[in-house]
């Protein structure tokens, strides 16, 4: 790759912490359109955990932890572990849910744990100066990482390859969903669900473990 690991998650770093630095703790400020977007996003996501039960779950780049919020709104009962690699996400994460029980904000890219699952909301999206290339090889290794430490499954959003040709811009990401939906099929689990059928020009890629 053109740029290491390290330098990619410094300059992703970087760019969201300028976000949340103009927009504040808002949609804006992670770098989406709307809330309402933000939620119809984490509702599809969310379709890989079983909420009749108690669960843990990870949230790769939480943000200032909004999922955090959705999740006390739909009443689950979760252990939730935030991670981010902008240091500003986490400060304010940290400030708005000081004194929630069950509650951890983590600097980095991994949760540093199992949990039973893990979700990433428009982490894949800003790729800035690279690849298609370089960014399709830092998104794999991402997945590895969820898959590593999601006991029950894990679930993650791209904007899709299908967008219309004269809105799509050459700082984002556009994924081909059946590469990535072959690809999860054929490195983490045989219960992979592609959702493609939701108002917002992405897809949802649900991957569920054979326990």
């Amino acid at each position: 790759m053109a740029e290491s690991r390290d330098e990619i998650l410094k300059d992703v770093a970087n760019y969201y912490a300028g976000r949340i630095a103009e927009h504040g703790q808002t949609a804006a400020g992670v770098d989406w359109n709307s809330q309402a977007g933000q939620f119809m996003r984490f509702n599809q996501l969310l379709k890989v955990v079983d909420a009749a039960e108690p669960y843990s779950i990870a949230d790769i780049g939480c943000g200032y932890g909004a999922l955090l919020d959705h999740l006390a709104q739909l009443g689950h009962a979760t252990r939730y572990v935030g991670v981010d690699i902008a240091l500003p996400m986490i400060e304010a994460a940290r400030s708005r849910f000081s004194a929630s029980p069950g509650v951890t904000f983590r600097l980095g890219n991994s949760p540093g744990e199992i949990v039973d699952y893990s979700v990433a909301s428009g982490i894949f999206n800003v790729r800035l100066g690279l690849t298609d290339e370089e960014w399709l090889a830092y998104l794999i290794e991402a997945l590895d990482m969820m898959n590593a430490t999601s006991r029950k499954g894990f679930s993650f959003n791209c904007l899709t390859s299908y967008s219309d040709a004269d809105r799509m811009r050459s700082d984002l990401y556009y994924a081909n969903p059946p590469d990535l939906f072959d690809l999860c099929k054929r490195r983490y689990s045989r219960q992979v669900a592609l959702l493609h059928d939701y108002e917002l020009y992405e897809f949802t890629i649900i991957v569920r473990k054979q326990l």
